[in-house]
């Protein structure tokens, strides 16, 4: 039986098992374990590797989008009860940045192609509440077009990037996390950066944002025991810290294996039962397609469960992302009389498969003949 995990975290490490051992060591002689050389280190790595004016080291992801809107609201930007426009079709944890701040979450449907927020849908949506739109990366691949620039200025709004799941990615010569007016990023282990451990970032070009943000983070404190604002405790810590200034080394290339995965994945999977993802920038190959960094490789199956259990007979081990949407949560049980049929529609049919840089070319050869075996 073949065994095909769906992500091989300890594979993915042990690649550069000796650097992050030595990096941890340097830590622990070191003694300094919060907001010291590493953590500094890694912002400005991840500064020029962005192009951002400013990077900011929290706790995780979650956290760096909670205080983006947090330092909107401090500085007289946004207020309570003030609206964002949010993807329908993402993780969670968006949403729960923005209720978290006593913002309201406004839902828009995604793109049933590109699973992303379907910009064409924001205007219809905005009302004198709205302060915000924050645009989902979703699994890796860009969600930004010069109308939603276009819609966000005129309505003189912020774009938040909730970029956990697309860094490296480019559009037009520039790397998400860079693109809107702020943006979330997430070193998740399972993230094409992961530390090892919880870990995020914020990037901002925002010198006065970057500032409160910054502060914000480590208790609304500039200076030690002088406390401006009323803050949260959300640092990035130096040892995820140096085990990310190893692995940056590496996200490019890391990346562009799993673009030659897809290319594999989408041009020999060839079963009319199965719905694969449409890349929008459809001009290039998959391989050459800088919009995607392929996070997720996701299907869909009007069977998807028989299909889950058809790929796990033959050892290939799949997850569902995600099983049920935000608004049908218990979490937002406010929310749970809203219909989005095209997010139901994914909800109820996406499957991902296999795609990390440790996947071999022969595991993916075994992965698309499984799907190729399967029959409705």
């Amino acid at each position: 039986m073949n065994n095909i995990k769906f992500l091989d975290l300890q594979k993915i490490n042990a690649q550069y098992a000796a650097e992050l051992k030595q990096a941890a060591a340097d830590v622990i002689d070191s003694g300094w374990f919060l907001t010291g050389e590493r953590v500094a280190s890694f912002e400005k790595n991840l500064a020029q590797f962005n192009n951002s004016k400013h990077i900011i080291g929290v706790a995780n992801g979650l956290d760096a989008l909670r205080l983006i809107l947090k330092a909107y609201i401090d500085m007289g930007i946004m207020q309570e009860g003030d609206e964002v426009i949010v993807p329908a079709n993402t993780y969670i944890a968006s949403l729960l940045a923005i209720s978290d701040n006593r913002l309201v979450p406004v839902l828009v449907e995604p793109n049933l192609q590109s699973y992303n927020l379907d910009i064409d849908l924001i205007q219809q949506a905005i009302t004198p509440k709205t302060k915000a739109i924050m645009v989902v990366h979703l699994y890796g691949q860009v969600c930004w077009n010069d109308k939603l620039v276009e819609i966000a200025k005129s309505n003189n709004l912020k774009i938040i990037e909730d970029n956990a799941q697309a860094i490296g990615a480019i559009f037009n010569g520039t790397k998400t996390g860079n693109l809107g007016d702020a943006a979330g990023f997430s070193f998740y282990p399972g993230k094409n950066l992961g530390a090892l451990g919880d870990a995020g970032a914020v990037s901002t070009n925002d010198d006065q944002l970057a500032e409160r943000v910054r502060a914000l983070g480590n208790y609304g404190s500039k200076k030690k025991y002088v406390n401006e604002f009323q803050g949260l405790n959300s640092r990035l810590d130096e040892i995820q810290a140096a085990f990310l200034v190893v692995k940056l080394k590496y996200i490019d290339t890391e990346n562009q294996y799993r673009r030659q995965i897809a290319q594999r994945y989408l041009s020999e999977i060839n079963n009319p039962n199965i719905i694969l993802p449409v890349p929008v920038a459809s001009q290039f190959s998959p391989a050459e397609n800088k919009e995607h960094v392929w996070h997720l490789f996701v299907i869909r199956c009007e069977k998807r469960d028989a299909l889950q259990n058809h790929l796990a007979e033959k050892g290939i081990q799949t997850l569902i992302h995600y099983p049920i949407p935000p608004n049908k949560q218990l979490a937002y049980k406010e929310l749970n009389h809203l219909d989005f049929p095209i997010t139901n529609t994914i909800h109820d049919q996406v499957l991902s498969l296999p795609i990390s840089p440790v996947v071999t070319n022969d595991e993916v050869s075994m992965v698309i003949q499984a799907l190729n075996s399967f029959s409705a």
